[in-house]
């Protein structure tokens, strides 16, 4: 069995990245050789160097949507504050929603927007299980045409307490974003510009692209103490024909399929569950955890992630528990920036 206390570590707050570099492609890279067990401080800029040219690199280009909303609870002029998770083909929204005392079904919100005399109203219509409502927005235009007008950068909580500035439209989005939906950033992502991703395609390496919308569960913590318990979140996500044919003919040739984020990761074995990188589109649902034989992937580049977390748990699974607590371990002694603005890491 394992447990959820084994996934803690003390990090220092000073540690938490509140930014990102000056410049993309200029974060650390801690690069982590699974077959020796050795360690090497690096530079995100020395990637392509790491790289043979028979090697794949998978990015997420799932775009973030300003999915948080504020505004005004009419009935007590209170403060509200949501987080935009889907819309249905009506048009209703399914949200999560954050405010003093309960919101009751048929209560008003009104959304505040970047111009002081544009207003919506959000009407509260159903509550399901999780905390999360239905609601109706009273206007007719559609929902990311909303979004982009009432909507802010859904930044986590340990980053300026959720707050955005305006650096943070452009910084927490991918240069190679292309499909709305998702509701935080697939950060390994981030430490890529065009000059980067230039740079590993002059190598010869074989750059592919899936999909997915990274959704609430990234914001929400394992509560069993026995990790088997946890009910992991679903995302929808895809890989085309085309892009499962190439990787699959990478294996087939000895490459390595390098994935750039957990997120990637979970597409990636989603869709090789048969033991075949296959074209694949639809919602899943995977926990990656000890005991798990990964199929896809060869390597992993992704940030260092929160204590006590899914995400943790399946770097840790697939670069060895010893090796990856010695890694977090030299990371915060080296000094490394931690979390979605901070440095990243290589697993081989």
């Amino acid at each position: 069995m394992a447990l959820l206390e084994d996934y803690d570590y003390a990090l220092p707050p000073e540690l938490i990245a509140q930014r990102p570099t000056q410049k993309r492609g200029d974060s650390r890279l801690l690069l982590i050789d699974r077959s020796t067990g050795k360690l090497k401080d690096m530079r995100i800029a020395d990637l392509p160097d790491i790289l043979e040219p028979s090697d794949a690199i998978v990015l997420n280009n799932t775009q973030v949507i300003p999915a948080r909303l504020r505004g005004t609870r009419l009935s007590t002029g209170g403060r509200w504050e949501g987080l935009f998770i889907s819309a249905d083909q009506d048009g209703d929204w399914k949200i999560l929603s954050k405010t003093r005392g309960k919101i009751q079904i048929g209560e008003q919100v009104v959304l505040s927007g970047n111009l002081s005399s544009d207003r919506c109203l959000l009407e509260f219509i159903d509550k399901r299980d999780g905390g999360i409502w239905i609601v109706r927005p009273m206007d007719t235009v559609g929902y990311l045409e909303l979004l982009n007008r009432f909507g802010e950068v859904p930044l986590p909580p340990y980053i300026r307490k959720g707050v955005m500035s305006t650096e943070d439209i452009n910084d927490y989005q991918t240069v190679y974003a292309e499909k709305p939906g998702a509701v935080a950033a697939p950060t390994a992502g981030l430490h890529f510009d065009d000059a980067l991703l230039s740079s590993v395609n002059r190598r010869g390496v074989d750059i592919a692209k899936v999909t997915l919308h990274v959704g609430i569960g990234t914001f929400r913590p394992i509560v069993h103490d026995d990790i088997d318990k946890h009910a992991m979140h679903c995302e929808w996500g895809e890989i085309d024909r085309n892009t499962a044919n190439r990787l699959s003919a990478v294996k087939t040739n000895g490459g390595r399929i390098i994935s750039v984020g957990t997120t990637s990761v979970r597409v990636l074995e989603t869709c090789a569950t048969s033991g075949t990188i296959s074209e694949w589109q639809g919602t899943t649902d995977l926990f990656i955890k000890p005991g798990y034989r990964f199929k896809a992937i060869d390597g992993l580049l992704t940030n260092f992630h929160l204590p006590k977390s899914t995400l943790l748990v399946l770097v840790r699974t697939f670069g060895g528990d010893a090796l990856m607590k010695e890694a977090y371990a030299k990371a915060i002694e080296w000094k490394y920036r931690f979390y979605s603005y901070g440095d990243a890491m290589l697993i081989l």
